[in-house]
């Protein structure tokens, strides 16, 4: 094992801070033995060497062998002695505000740190000379790795300051300080439900980076950083590590630095969750943690390209989709009350990592005492719904198979849709099937046909049948004219449908779904781009995904390859013309008048028409309070027929017995 593998802690805080003090009152007795050898009678310094020596004395206690968090400092960054003491020599003003003054009084130009001339005094008694201490405080490890600076105006190198990184002093008293400027990022305890995945080979090895402090970059990249985070936290749980993390963008070395200093005072490993600045967009940066000891872990979201260094070696940790059985341990763990096959219910329906499934525990552990699958896809739903982008709507549907007028074959293959996406985990995990037919998740379904023959209503009455949300998309509010944006949609639009599980409605879904054409300028092959993704990313989705078209032959065949069924939405014929009549005329509000056979006859429309003309008719007869009558229903479809600007065909005739 290296010298910079996780070490083992410490002494309670209390103790090692003060250890810190007693390290620094030692240091404070050489600065006054070098004042009082120095300085003469005349300049006051007496009262400084008396104020030194009276605190030191109070501050001294019997140094243990604990390690100290400035000991882990030393060793991960391998300091030399002369080092250390300048990083106590640099904090000491920190100890005391008498301290400060009176360091302040010996720095020739009145700052309250001390000075490098200082500095050397204190070292030349153990025979350090003034040349070693300019080249350690240009070239050293304390200064190369950022633990100290040397600051202050002027050219004079040894009027100017010792400064320590910001914070770090307080880190070194045991206390759980924050560099201001870092934007830091708090781990959560690793979720349940991640024990495969940490017997995984690749798995094993990052881990064993992390326990033996090997100089690599592990880089985790996950399309939601929550996972990314509760992955980095199970790995580093599993050898006994710790983490410190926070947001900075990859090349900012100093940055790094910063973070990298504050986790190996605490034996920790720095994790930087890389960030892009509002100006910059997206792109690449270089990834600057040169020469840093140890591991650390970068943290890359979606979008965010790295350039890495030659010279340090890269390790991939693996953050792939977690098998339904330990999604089913994440429920049982978090929730005990629940049977088991509520979780496995709750575990086939909504695939959620281990780390989204974590928060709708909390969720529901704040809710009341009944807890079942529903009230957790209701969880689900809601935190789902706080992140809608813009033109996605997530319904509830209450609409049964009964409403739909369609023929058998067509129905077939909605209920079969249904029953592929309830049993999908038992056919293709319990069974083993997308081991051995490589059957893949997700179904994909294609609804074609005129306006108004129901295949929107056909969706709402899939999500119903599923127990399950819509997700309807509107379409143009997802397709972007500037580049890149549309992808960016709708990745987010699937990723909110495979969380809850809904069903994905793209209506018209020509627009984003249309055939791909040759290229003759920079648009048509970022159009093609577009087009591509969506085919990738369709076929990953493991949800029910419903696309609609008036058009089919405006369908990339691409995207029709790729369907499971393809339901045609033909015209109704005569006999489903009367049962859409009778289906949405409530029996009691109907004259007796009313001739549904002749209306179903004379006006061959689609289930839309007749819909909005029950609904016209109702309003055209409720202003007297009557019934629903023939010439009500007439009146409607005419204007159904004006609106399309098609002849309207007429009325019915009359019955005999209305005569």
């Amino acid at each position: 094992m290296s010298d910079t593998a996780l070490p083992r802690l410490l002494a309670a805080p209390g103790e090692t801070s003060r250890q810190l003090t007693a390290r620094a009152a030692r240091l404070a007795l050489a600065v006054a033995d070098v004042v009082e050898g120095s300085a003469s009678t005349e300049s006051g310094a007496v009262h400084a060497v008396s104020f030194l020596r009276d605190w030191a004395s109070s501050a001294c206690t019997v140094l243990t062998g604990a390690r100290q968090p400035l000991d882990l400092l030393a060793d991960h960054y391998r300091l030399c002695p002369a080092e250390v003491e300048l990083l106590l020599l640099a904090g000491l003003a920190e100890e005391h505000e008498g301290l400060a003054g009176t360091i302040r009084a010996l720095h020739p130009r009145g700052d309250p740190r001390p000075s490098v001339g200082l500095a050397a005094l204190v070292l030349g008694r153990s025979g350090f000379h003034r040349a070693e201490l300019r080249e350690l405080l240009s070239t050293g490890r304390a200064i190369r790795f950022r633990l100290l600076r040397v600051a202050g105006p002027g050219t004079l190198f040894f009027e100017r300051s010792l400064v320590l990184a910001d914070q770090l002093w307080e880190t070194l008293h045991a206390l759980d300080a924050f560099p201001a400027d870092l934007e830091r990022i708090i781990i959560p305890a690793p979720p349940p439900g991640l024990d495969d995945w940490l017997a995984e080979p690749a798995t094993q090895h990052a881990a064993r980076t992390v326990r033996d402090g090997a100089p690599v970059t592990l880089l985790v990249h996950a399309e939601e950083e929550a996972i990314s985070l509760s992955r980095c936290a199970a790995l580093a749980a599993s050898v006994g590590g710790r983490l410190l993390a926070a947001r900075i963008r990859p090349s900012d070395a100093s940055a790094i630095a910063l973070l990298a200093g504050h986790a190996a005072a605490r034996g920790a490993v720095p994790v930087v969750v890389a960030s892009t600045p509002f100006d910059a967009g997206g792109g690449s940066d270089d990834l600057e943690v040169r020469d840093l000891p140890g591991p650390v872990i970068v943290i890359a979201g979606t979008g965010r390209g790295l350039h890495l260094s030659p010279h340090r070696a890269v390790v991939t940790v693996p953050v792939g989709p977690v098998a339904v059985a330990q999604r089913r341990v994440a429920w049982l763990t978090g929730l005990p009350g629940l049977s088991r096959a509520e979780a496995a219910d709750l575990a086939a329906r909504h695939p959620l990592d281990p780390a989204l499934i974590a928060p709708v525990v909390l969720d529901a552990q704040a809710g009341p005492d009944h807890f079942d699958s529903r009230t957790a896809s209701g969880l689900i739903r809601a935190r789902a719904a706080v992140s809608l982008p813009a033109g996605i709507e997530l319904l509830m549907p209450t609409v049964p198979w009964s409403r739909l007028v369609l023929p058998e074959e067509a129905g077939f293959q909605l209920r079969d849709a249904v029953a592929r996406l309830k049993h999908q985990a038992l056919v293709i995990d319990d069974w083993r099937m997308g081991d051995y037919a490589r059957a893949a998740r997700g179904i994909r379904l294609l609804l074609t046909g005129l306006p108004g023959t129901g295949k929107s209503l056909a969706a709402e009455a899939v999500a119903s049948a599923a127990e399950t949300d819509l997700l309807r998309v509107d379409v143009s509010q997802v397709v972007s004219k500037w580049l890149g944006e549309t992808e960016k949609n709708l990745a987010s639009v699937f990723d909110v449908a495979e969380r809850c599980q809904a069903v994905l409605l793209l209506d018209e879904a020509d627009a984003l779904f249309g055939a791909r054409t040759q290229i003759t300028d920079a648009h048509d092959r970022y159009a093609n781009l577009e087009t591509a993704y969506l085919l990738q990313r369709l076929d990953h989705f493991e949800g029910l995904a419903v696309l609609t078209t008036n058009l089919r032959h405006n369908i990339d065949p691409a995207f029709t390859r790729r369907m499971d069924s393809v339901v045609d939405f033909a015209l109704p014929g005569l006999a489903h013309r009367r049962e859409l009549w009778q289906l949405h005329l409530p029996p009691d509000r109907v004259a007796e008048d009313v001739d549904i056979d002749a209306l179903a006859r004379l006006y061959p429309v689609a289930g839309g028409w007749i819909r909005n003309a029950a609904i016209t008719a109702a309003f055209f007869a409720a202003p007297a309070g009557d019934r629903i009558a023939q010439h009500h229903l007439v009146a409607a479809m005419r204007r159904e027929y004006l609106n399309a600007a098609l002849p309207f065909p007429g009325e019915p005739p009359r019955r005999r017995d209305d005569n």
